[in-house]
């Protein structure tokens, strides 16, 4: 993944399930303030791994779980007006 995407992007998490850590990959194609954050089954907010502005490109994101309880959540990328949630199960 040379340059820079022309599109907004979020992967699957790796490895899924995990336990206790997990890669997330986005892209994003221009400039700008991301929002990346996890919730529980419940809707619940449990964790904010990015919120700040970022530069155009393909970003990874480490999630250690390794406080929260097995089960299924997901997680929300939001920046400017594309939003995007995905599923991943922590197994322990």
């Amino acid at each position: 993944m040379i340059g820079t995407p022309v599109s907004f992007a979020l992967s699957q998490n790796f490895p899924n399930p995990f336990n206790p850590e997990t890669k997330i990959n986005f892209q994003i194609p221009t400039d700008g303030f991301v929002s990346l954050k996890v919730f529980d089954n419940s809707g619940k907010e449990v964790a904010t791994l990015v919120n700040q502005s970022m530069t155009a490109g393909f970003h990874t994101t480490n999630f250690n779980a390794s406080t929260l309880s097995s089960g299924v959540y997901f997680y929300r990328l939001e920046t400017q007006g594309f939003v995007k949630v995905m599923k991943m199960a922590l197994v322990k």
